[in-house]
């Protein structure tokens, strides 16, 4: 069944518009707390946020929905979405909320769910939580309200998990590093972390202003940071997105390092270290076939899913697999996190390359993409897919890269949007096939 609100990751939408209004978040805040009053303990959710402007409002209007229904609540300001989920397990609350829309604009924003074992929501919850939404709140009686106070050592615990994922006996001596923070949730913990392992840090992105987040920065603005690392004749660059949950890294020469190519190094030295699990790794059908095949010539497997971190984490969890991600960036490395950490994907490359002694250019670059295009076409109907024009169009680019390519379109989760992917061996191809389907959803 279709959800209403919920969509790949979370609710998220345009603030002061539904869903992302005042007074949903305080039903969301009444519905999921409802769900999740179980015993006769009391209950506690914590909220983290990002750095964007509408951060205080939706923050606001969730404790009153939280509180209304009975739960306590922990405010810890604007802290990474894994430290959420971290937080979430080590205070044992029974639920974790991060308030932030991740890479979109500041005039977005978003409500994540994490349960009490710091996981994302399966799609039983959410549809649990969404009927309740729709109902009349629990309201409790006046002396079972909850109560909320805030937390000043959220960062520095964050920090403290962050840097205990980075090997003992090494330290970041010697290395200068560009990290961009995208004007979000980690501007204060990732230069922290990375300074306090001996880093010689060069921090980008990290002030915040409300409006700022993600304005050309973070890792999907890429461009500032390939420029800074050249002139500060850094070793590395780390871009993170407004909630730190995704990473992208850039070489000493400048060079974009995505997540597909990520995964292929940090699965590579953990298999030749014994310490991968499962065989292999799982990625999206977004991922690179260029992963795949890297991956098969090592006799490793690349396990695919639908777009979204919460379903490869998932099929991480089904299948003992420890390495995962995508190619944006999110990348889970469940021996240290519940869901994707912008940070510790980081520390775990920089090892890497201390262990490696070679440089970023020549040690993640593990193979070479196939040619890949994706395209975003915007819409405002219900269902362009379902066009017979577009399932034509769709069928011809099937058919033309047959045995050669793959061809991936979906309907975001997040935005509306369709996303037109595809990537072969030939890129002229590739570019024609998927501009004959945008032309097809365009008209549509």
């Amino acid at each position: 069944m279709a959800r209403k609100f919920f969509g790949t990751d979370g609710i998220r939408g345009r603030t002061n518009s539904l869903p992302m209004t005042a007074e949903m978040a305080q039903r969301v805040g009444q519905a999921a707390g409802a769900h999740f009053l179980r015993g006769d303990h009391r209950h506690r959710v914590v909220i983290g946020k990002d750095t964007r402007l509408s951060g205080y409002m939706m923050e606001t209007a969730m404790i009153s929905g939280f509180t209304s229904v009975g739960m306590d609540v922990v405010m810890v300001g604007p802290v990474p979405t894994p430290g959420v989920a971290m937080l979430t397990r080590s205070m044992r609350a029974d639920l974790g909320v991060m308030i932030s829309a991740s890479h979109n604009p500041y005039v977005d924003n978003g409500i994540k769910l994490f349960g009490p074992d710091g996981y994302k929501l399966s799609d039983a919850d959410e549809a649990a939580i969404e009927a309740l939404i729709e109902q009349k709140p629990r309201l409790v009686p006046p002396e079972a309200i909850g109560r909320s106070r805030r937390i000043e050592d959220a960062r520095g615990r964050y920090i403290h998990a962050a840097k205990s994922t980075f090997p003992e006996e090494l330290r970041l001596d010697g290395l200068k590093i560009v990290i961009d923070c995208a004007n979000g949730a980690a501007y204060q913990v990732a230069p922290s972390a990375l300074w306090e392992l001996g880093a010689d840090v060069v921090a980008i992105g990290v002030s915040p202003d409300g409006t700022n987040i993600n304005d050309g920065c973070g890792s999907t603005a890429p461009q500032l940071l390939q420029r800074r690392v050249v002139e500060e004749g850094a070793q590395l660059g780390i871009a993170l997105d407004g909630d730190a949950d995704r990473v992208i890294v850039v070489d000493e020469k400048g060079r974009i390092v995505d997540g597909d190519q990520l995964m292929a190094a940090i699965g590579l030295s953990w298999a030749k270290r014994g310490l991968l699990r499962g065989g292999g790794i799982v990625a999206t059908v977004m991922s690179n076939l260029g992963l795949e095949r890297f991956l098969a010539g090592h006799g490793l497997e690349l396990i695919r899913t639908q777009v979204g971190d919460r379903y490869v984490l998932e099929a991480m969890r089904e299948g003992g697999y420890n390495v995962g991600g995508e190619q944006s960036g999110h990348i889970i490395l469940s021996d240290y996190a519940t869901t994707g950490d912008g940070l510790v994907a980081s520390l775990q490359i920089l090892a890497f390359l201390i262990q490696s002694g070679k440089p970023a250019s020549e040690l993640l670059h593990l193979f070479d993409p196939l040619p890949q295009l994706l395209k975003n076409v915007r819409f405002g109907g219900d269902a362009p897919l379902d066009s017979d024009t577009v399932k034509s169009a769709i069928a011809a680019g099937e058919a033309r890269l047959e045995g050669s390519g793959r061809l991936v379109i979906r309907k975001s989760g997040t935005e509306p949007l369709i996303r037109v992917m595809a990537e072969g061996e030939d890129d002229r191809i590739v570019e024609e096939v998927v501009d004959s389907i945008c032309e097809a959803v365009k008209a549509a």
